[in-house]
């Protein structure tokens, strides 16, 4: 990693929305978790809170406040360049600011990552890919696969931060079919840098007990419950990650929980052809 850029602030009119400060930082505590479903260790002085409702689905009144006050610390936490735990719609995972260089290093540290492997970007909307990518298929296509259990491989754009996988022209996009990551990404107003939410290596984790020896270097954990069945093999394989960067073909990098489907609309619907090497 080249030396960490400052981490920006989130915007004055993004921020008003939710409530938030443009103080310097953020209101940043460490060491604060929000509340699994069973009582679990926490570290001295940590804050125990959890997401309302079934985590998946935005929240109405009145738990509203908890749904808003779960945003407030991520987005703080973020700004502040830390790393937080996240729900998805496939996995938990581990997130940071795209645009925070010391932000990055911290998350392949903490999972023993190799600095090889890439990590994607998360972001709130499609209309944000063209910002961050070079698109070179149909909206629709896009709109058909997102938000939804996928990784599209794009090329990157010059707006990402040159640390973000400096090794290669391409990058990851994920918009999880999970309504409080997709608030946490439009809320933050950049791109979040997404990972699994475990030690590399080894099995991903459906809640939040399961990747426990990480809490302690992580500054939030958003509790969102258990990921599906809390059980299921399927969902442990994580999205489906899908090659798009050659025009009028598609290669599979990770076949994941959605291969069927996603298969399906890229040859039948738009006609696009595997691509040599291609795992489908």
């Amino acid at each position: 990693m080249s030396p960490a850029r400052p981490c920006r602030g989130l915007r004055a009119a993004v921020a008003a929305s939710v409530g938030l400060s443009e103080g310097p930082g953020g209101s940043a505590r460490r060491g604060r978790l929000l509340r699994p479903p069973s009582p679990a260790p926490a570290a001295p002085g940590a804050r125990l809170l959890r997401l309302p409702g079934s985590g998946a689905v935005r929240a109405a009144s009145p738990e509203r406040a908890g749904w808003t006050e779960a945003l407030r610390a991520a987005v703080a936490e973020l700004r502040a360049g830390a790393v937080v735990a996240v729900p998805t719609d496939t996995l938990y995972g581990l997130a940071c600011s795209a645009s925070c260089s010391a932000a990055l290093g911290a998350v392949y540290r903490l999972k023993g990552r190799s600095e090889a492997k890439p990590l994607a970007v998360c972001l709130g909307r499609v209309a944000d890919v063209y910002r961050y990518c070079h698109v070179r298929v149909p909206e629709g296509l896009l709109k058909d696969l997102l938000p939804g259990p996928v990784t599209l491989v794009l090329e990157r754009s010059e707006e990402l931060n040159k640390d973000l996988n400096p090794f290669t022209p391409l990058v990851g996009i994920r918009i999880p079919d999970h309504a409080f990551i997709q608030d946490l990404a439009q809320v933050f107003g950049g791109p979040l840098a997404l990972t699994s939410a475990n030690l590399s290596s080894q099995a991903s984790s459906l809640n939040v007990e399961e990747f426990q020896d990480l809490w302690p270097q992580l500054s939030l954990i958003i509790d969102g419950g258990p990921i599906g069945d809390g059980q299921s093999s399927e969902y442990r394989l994580g999205s489906t990650v899908v090659d798009l960067s050659v025009p009028g073909k598609f290669g599979i990098i990770r076949p994941g929980c959605a291969l069927e489907r996603t298969t399906a609309i890229l040859q039948q619907k738009y006609g696009l052809l595997p691509s040599h090497g291609s795992c489908s």
